[in-house]
Parts: structure tokens; sequence; C-alpha cells
């Protein structure tokens, strides 16, 4: 089947319904500190990739084994599974893009047989965190050029494409797509976005992009 689309998700409270980087400083005690600044990031009162590097130097010492524990305490977003499935069908091809990590995007990609994840990758020594990233840090910027490279490699026009998210880190990229979505976002996302889903159910998606395709 010829590629029609491409779906871009951002992952934290949109594709799955917690903040991942949360659930890791719960883990090492400094649970209330992360959210608080995670909050102030996905707000766009903080810089991202500042908020990220403070974060994970708070979960330096976390032994490696600490993502199967956290995964645990994941959850799907609701229609999340059946939004890929149908887009799949209507031949889309469907990315993940997080500033979070590859430990935790990678296997949510396979479960839900998603043909692209971009993430950060968090440095492991002798088993354990050493509070430092690895490589480019998936900024705004990063998602929004993600966005553009994934079109490119499948032939797709800007036009072709979709992205959805919550939080400021993910507005470049919202603005980039051909339709792009504010998913149960932060105001400042809400305020710019072209479009807004306010219920807690990713197969809204498909409805607006109905409604979209009935309008032309």
């Amino acid at each position: 089947m010829k590629t029609r689309g491409l779906l871009v998700l951002d992952v934290d409270s949109t594709l799955i319904r917690e903040e991942g980087i949360d659930l890791l400083g719960a883990e090492v005690g400094v649970g209330e500190q992360v959210a608080a600044i995670t909050k102030c990031a996905m707000q766009g009162k903080y810089d991202f990739e500042a908020a990220l590097l403070e974060r994970v130097t708070l979960l330096k010492g976390l032994p490696e084994a600490i993502f199967k524990q956290v995964s645990k305490k994941i959850h799907f977003t609701k229609g999340a599974r059946q939004l890929i499935e149908e887009m799949h069908q209507r031949g889309y091809k469907v990315g993940i893009v997080s500033g979070g990590f590859h430990e935790m995007a990678d296997e949510l990609a396979t479960k839900l047989n998603v043909d692209y994840v971009k993430a950060n990758r968090l440095e492991v020594k002798d088993g354990k965190l050493t509070g430092k990233v690895l490589g480019t840090i998936v900024t705004k910027e990063v998602k929004k050029a993600i966005l553009r490279q994934w079109a490119e490699e499948n032939n797709l026009t800007l036009a072709q494409t979709i992205a959805v998210g919550d939080g400021a880190n993910d507005l470049p990229m919202i603005l980039t797509a051909g339709i792009g979505i504010a998913f149960n976002a932060k105001p400042l996302v809400r305020e710019q976005a072209p479009y807004q889903i306010n219920q807690t159910d990713l197969y809204h998606v498909v409805k607006l992009l109905e409604g979209i395709e009935s309008e032309d």
C-alpha cells in the first residue's frame, strides 16, 4: 500500500497518561521536585533542554532495571491503540517522538506496532544511571525536524502530516504539520494550535480528520 500520510504523536501525557520522567523521579524520592520542573517546562515557562538536564541529574544512581519497574505503572491513553490501527489501515505511517527516553518509548512502540521512534537516551555505567543524557536532546526544534524527516523519507508533503501533542515542546511540530492538534494541552498550546481535542480519547483524532476531510 502506498503511504498516504504520517501521524506523529508526542508520548508523555499524549500517547500515555503519565509523564515518564516523573515516575522515575518518584522511584528515587524526588518525584514532587521532578514533577514541578516538568510542569513548568510543558507550560513553556522553562527552557526544555535545561529542564531535562536538571531532572536527569536527579536520577543519578538509579539502577538500569528501574525501567522495567516503571513500565508497569504506565497506561496508554484511551483510544491510542485504536487510533494507530485505524491510521495504519488508512495507509499512514505512525511515529512517536518524546522528550523522554528510548528506554521507555521503545517498549511502547513495540506494543503498538509504531513505525518510528525518536527519544532521548540516558547514559548508563556499571548498571546505573549517571545523571547524563547521550547524544542530541530531543527539543522542540528536534521534534519539528523529525516530523519533516519522516515525511521526506516517505515522499510526503507536510500537508499530508498530522502532529498531536500537549506541551510547549510540541508546539513547533504542531504548527508545522498539515493538521496540528493540541491534545488536552497546556493553555499556551491550545491558544496557538490549529485544532484541539479536549477529551481524553485519542480516537477523536480520527473523528477530527473525518470532519476536516468532509469539508474539503
